[in-house]
């Protein structure tokens, strides 16, 4: 997941979830966190207990978020977020607590003259997981037009020079979709897996020689031995869940968005 797309993520969860952004610089974003949010996200029960008890007056958390420490040109302070940070995984699982699906509008600011048309599009973003005795994540998103069954790659990025509101603007007309949003959710599940198949599956033959060259090892080690203890048994099985390939395909969240 590259650092773009990693700030992408994070402003769209913030504005979904209504926390303000300060200051969205192309590197780093400072955001003013709601009540709800910092009591999903900063651990700090008893602060919130506290204040509850004697009714005074919350103060929530304001975080600067660091999305590439490389790229900055100035002394910023915050938290560094990378693909696989502690922080960034709990953002994902606060995302599916939440809902990970959502509707949203373009926002059409002159509302005068004829209606604007906005087109339904499905935008799904996946987690590919490579899992053996090494671990590898991808990152991909991809939008579906519910009118013509066009699919588009880097849906989000998209998506992030649109003027979007979960509020219909006035004197525009959503058209209504062809395509169900169940069957391009499948449509896109295919593009998935064919994408999977065309991938480079070196990584688990690599595995397998891997697996392979440890069960040598541990057949030697009981080479003669003619009732195998438990412990056999137990190396045996944990080698094929350490090395086995596997490969698992999240959704990590979704939306119907109306564009023009």
């Amino acid at each position: 997941m590259y650092p773009q797309e990693i700030h992408s993520y994070l402003k769209q969860f913030l504005q979904e979830n209504d926390c303000q952004i300060l200051v969205d610089n192309d590197h780093y974003i400072t955001t003013q966190l709601t009540i709800e949010m910092d009591k999903k996200i900063m651990n700090r029960p008893f602060y919130w207990k506290y204040i509850e008890s004697i009714n005074d007056v919350p103060c929530p958390a304001q975080l600067t978020f660091i999305t590439d420490k490389t790229k900055l040109v100035e002394e910023v302070q915050g938290e560094v977020i990378h693909f696989g940070s502690p922080r960034l995984s709990q953002l994902f699982r606060t995302t599916k607590e939440l809902g990970s699906f959502v509707q949203m509008h373009e926002r059409v600011q002159n509302q005068l003259g004829p209606n604007t048309i906005l087109t339904p599009w499905l935008g799904v973003n996946y987690k590919v997981s490579y899992y053996s005795d090494q671990t590898k994540e991808v990152l991909y998103s991809f939008g579906i037009n519910l009118m013509t069954g066009n699919v588009v790659e880097d849906f989000q990025e998209t998506l992030d020079d649109v003027d979007l509101d979960i509020k219909v603007s006035g004197n525009t007309f959503n058209l209504p979709h062809i395509i169900s949003p169940i069957r391009a959710l499948e449509r896109l599940d295919l593009v998935i897996d064919n994408l999977i198949q065309q991938d480079d599956h070196t990584w688990a033959e690599e595995a397998k020689m891997r697996w392979a060259k440890d069960q040598k090892v541990l057949e030697h080690f009981y080479e003669g031995v003619v009732d195998k203890p438990d412990s056999y048994e137990m190396e045996k099985q944990a080698m094929e869940e350490q090395y086995r390939p596997k490969i698992k395909i999240d959704v990590i969240n979704g939306g119907l968005f109306y564009l023009k």
